[in-house]
């Protein structure tokens, strides 16, 4: 650390001044290929931003015995700070909560499925589960398992309920 009285220069360059030095005559700035004349003017095409596309989450947690009114409780409060839940199925040693997330790529979709239950476990008082399970399939996918029979049905009734 330097100790020196404030707006005082650094020791030694009391002497020393910033110049600018001259390119000269024969120097020039932009200097251009001698093929430029034939070439056509280069375009720089316009990224599109990526677009947010919409993911089923069915995130699943399981840990030590919690009393069933305290779990069913703090899923409740997590339906209500994060909007986009669905359902929430739940025992006293393990939940199940399905909800859609917007994303740029699944990725991120998942990354923010993993911290969820993490985030909101202190404000909504969910019990300290660990996550065990994780599926995250895009809204076609969703809807074509749907179609076909198969996978998880449509959430009805949207909430909160018992195994």
């Amino acid at each position: 650390m330097r100790r020196a009285r404030p707006g005082a220069p650094p020791r030694g360059t009391a002497d020393r001044t910033l110049t600018s030095v001259g390119a000269g005559t024969d120097c020039d700035r932009n200097p251009r290929p001698a093929d430029t004349v034939r070439r056509e003017p280069v375009t720089t095409a316009r990224k599109e931003p990526a677009q947010s596309k919409l993911w089923h989450i069915t995130l699943s947690v399981s840990g030590a015995e919690a009393p069933l009114a305290e779990v069913r409780r703090g899923l409740e409060q997590l339906a209500h700070d994060h909007p986009f839940l669905l359902t929430s199925r739940y025992a006293n040693d393990h939940a199940e909560i399905r909800y859609w997330e917007e994303a740029r790529d699944l990725h991120d979709a998942a990354a923010v499925a993993l911290r969820l239950w993490g985030e909101h476990r202190s404000t909504a008082r969910l019990p300290p589960w660990a996550i065990v399970g994780l599926e995250v399939i895009d809204r076609e996918t969703y809807h074509l398992r749907v179609a076909e029979g198969y996978g998880p049905p449509p959430a009805s009734p949207v909430g909160v309920h018992p195994y």
